[in-house]
C-alpha cells in the first residue's frame, strides 16, 4: 500500500492518530471541498504506544470501541505513522522519461535510506523542476517506512473492521491541517506527551525534520519533583497560568518556561539557527512564522514566549480553522484542538 494512498474521491474519512498517550479519532465529510465535522472521539491510554506493537488484537478492539462510541458513518480510514519511524529526504533526479523515473528515484533512495530497501515501503512526490548547468533537474521528496510497521498498522485496522485506504506520515497530516496552502517558511513544533518533533516547511514541503525524546510527560515530572506534588497535580497545574506563576518566585512566567522546556528550546534554537545560516540566491534563509501544536503546546503564554525567544511570531496552531462545525462546540474544540492536529489532517486527505 502506498504511504500517500490513492486519490479516489470519497464522501468522508475517519482520521485516526495512534499517539503515544492515547488514540484520537475524527470523521470529516467532504462537502464541495469543505471539511465538515461529523464526529470525534479520544481515549487516553498510558503506554498505548507499546500496545500497538505488542498486542494488535487489543489495539483493534479499542479502536473498534471508539469508532462505535463516536457513531462514525464510514469505514474508510486514514492513519499516520510516527515521524521518528519514517525516513524522508529530498533528492535530485534528472529529466528522464516517465517509465524510467521511478527506477531513478529508487536508485537515489537506495543510497540514502538507512535500512535495506527491500524491507521498506517507498513513496515519492515531485516537488519542482529546476535548471542546473543547462540541465533540467527534478527535486523529489522520498519517504520510506519499515514494511513491518506498515504491516502492523494494516493488521490493526483490518482487525478493527476498518478500511485503511492510506497511511500518511504525521508530518504530512500536520501540514495539511495547520498549514494548508500557506507558502510561507514555517517552523512547526509539535510537543507531544513523550516526544517533540521540529520541522521546517518551505512552500508546503518539509526540508528539516528533527525529533527528540521529551515532551509533556517530562514537563509534568519536572513540576512534580520541584514542588513535591503528585504527577496528576503537576499535569493539571501546567495548563493554568496562575499556578505556573506561583511556581516562580518573581511571578514572571518566562523563566519558568525556559526551565521546563530547556531540552525542547535547545533543539528549536539549533534547528532555527542551522536553517537560517543557509543561503538561497545569495541571501540567508529566514523563517516567517512558528506554529505550535501537540498537547503541551497549550502551556500558558507559550506562543508569546517563543516569539520573544526567537524574534519570530509564534502561534498556537488551529487545526479546526478549515473545518465547518457547530458554533456551540467552539470552546470544547479550542481546548482539545492541539491534540487533534494529526487526526484532523488525516481525515482531510481528500479535501486539499
Amino acid at each position: 500500500m502506498p504511504l500517500f494512498g490513492s486519490k479516489d474521491k470519497k464522501e468522508s474519512f475517519i482520521g485516526v492518530d495512534l499517539g503515544m498517550s492515547g488514540i484520537k479519532l475524527v470523521e470529516l465529510v467532504n462537502e464541495k471541498k469543505r471539511a465538515r465535522l461529523q464526529t470525534y472521539a479520544f481515549v487516553d491510554v498510558p503506554g498505548v504506544d507499546k500496545l500497538y506493537l505488542e498486542d494488535p488484537e487489543k489495539t483493534a478492539a479499542l479502536i473498534k470501541k471508539i469508532v462505535a462510541k463516536a457513531k462514525c458513518t464510514t469505514k474508510k480510514t486514514v492513519s499516520a505513522l510516527p515521524i521518528p519511524s519514517v525516513f524522508s529526504s529530498i533528492v535530485s533526479v534528472g529529466d528522464v522519461k516517465d517509465k524510467e523515473f521511478e527506477a531513478a528515484v529508487y536508485a537515489q533512495a537506495k543510497k540514502l535510506v538507512p535500512m535495506p530497501i527491500e524491507e521498506t515501503v517507498i513513496d515519492y512526490k515531485k516537488i519542482e523542476m529546476n535548471e542546473e548547468e543547462g540541465k533540467k533537474i527534478n527535486r523529489v521528496l522520498i519517504t520510506a517506512a519499515p514494511k513491518t510497521l506498515v504491516n502492523r498498522y494494516t493488521e490493526i485496522f483490518k482487525k478493527a473492521d476498518l478500511e485503511l485506504v492510506s497511511l500518511e506520515t504525521e508530518l504530512f497530516a500536520l501540514i495539511r491541517s495547520l498549514i494548508g496552502k500557506d507558502k510561507s517558511t514555517i517552523m512547526l513544533v509539535d510537543i507531544g506527551s513523550q516526544r517533540t518533533n521540529i520541522s521546517i516547511i518551505e512552500r508546503g514541503v518539509p526540508f528539516v525534520t528533527r525529533s527528540i525524546a521529551t515532551g509533556g510527560v517530562a514537563i509534568s515530572d519536572t513540576i512534580a519533583k520541584t514542588l513535591g506534588i503528585s504527577y496528576d497535580e503537576a499535569d493539571t497545574m501546567k495548563r493554568d497560568i496562575r499556578s505556573l506563576q506561583s511556581f516562580a518566585t518573581t511571578g514572571e512566567i518566562n523563566p519558568i518556561l525556559e526551565i521546563l522546556l530547556k531540552p525542547i528550546i535547545d533543539e528549536v534554537r539549533y534547528s532555527f539557527n542551522i536553517f537560517q545560516e543557509q543561503t538561497q540566491g545569495g541571501k540567508n534563509k529566514k523563517i516567517d512564522k512558528i506554529i505550535l501544536t501537540g498537547g503541551s503546546a497549550l502551556l500558558p503564554s507559550l506562543p508569546e514566549f517563543m516569539t520573544k525567544l526567537l524574534n519570530v511570531n509564534a502561534y498556537l496552531g488551529d487545526p479546526w480553522a478549515r473545518v465547518i462545525y457547530p458554533p456551540g462546540l467552539r470552546s470544547i474544540l479550542d481546548e482539545i484542538g492541539s491534540r487533534f492536529s494529526v487526526s484532523i489532517g488525516c481525515a482531510m486527505r481528500d479535501i486539499e
